[in-house]
This record gives C-alpha cells, structure tokens and sequence, in this order.
C-alpha cells in the first residue's frame, strides 16, 4: 500500500497551482521555498513574474541554484506608443 503524501508535500503542490497569484514568498520558510522553486522549474511555470517573487525573497539557495542554472531576467525592449518628434 502506498503512503500517502504529506501535508507539506500537498501544500506545495497547491501553492505551485496558485503561484501566479501570490505577491510575496517571504514569509515561507527556506526548505519549503527551495521545494517550491524546484517543482516550478520541473513543471515548467518559471515566469518573469514568478522569478521575481522567488529573487525578492533573497534566499540564499535559491539565489544560488538561480545564478548556477543562469536564468535571467528576460529584457523586453518598450517601445513608444506615439512619437512625439515631428518628422
């Protein structure tokens, strides 16, 4: 018979569902961060917005793992929207 998954293992599936919802990482602690950031990267969610969350907590293995795999913040030029030179 299979055990059953824990209730840290089924919290971080169901914050990896709802992470595009969340405005601050900060407050869970760092072995269950590192979890989540790993199950992100395995499911393929790694957003610009996601990432952003994960750098603005500053842990320290997750910075870390972040610079060593060199994801980088994706730099999308803006452009004008009207030109105010008169041609």
């Amino acid at each position: 018979m299979r055990t059953p998954p824990s209730l840290v293992s089924l919290a971080i599936d169901a914050a990896l569902l709802n992470l595009s919802h969340f405005s601050d990482l900060s407050t869970i602690p760092d072995h269950i961060l590192l979890d989540l950031f790993l199950r992100t990267l395995r499911a393929g969610k790694l957003t610009e917005k996601i990432l952003k969350l994960f750098i603005a907590t500053g842990n320290d293995e997750v910075l870390s793992l972040i610079q060593a795999l060199n994801i980088q913040h994706i730099l999308t030029p803006v452009l004008p929207t009207r030109c105010s030179e008169k041609f």
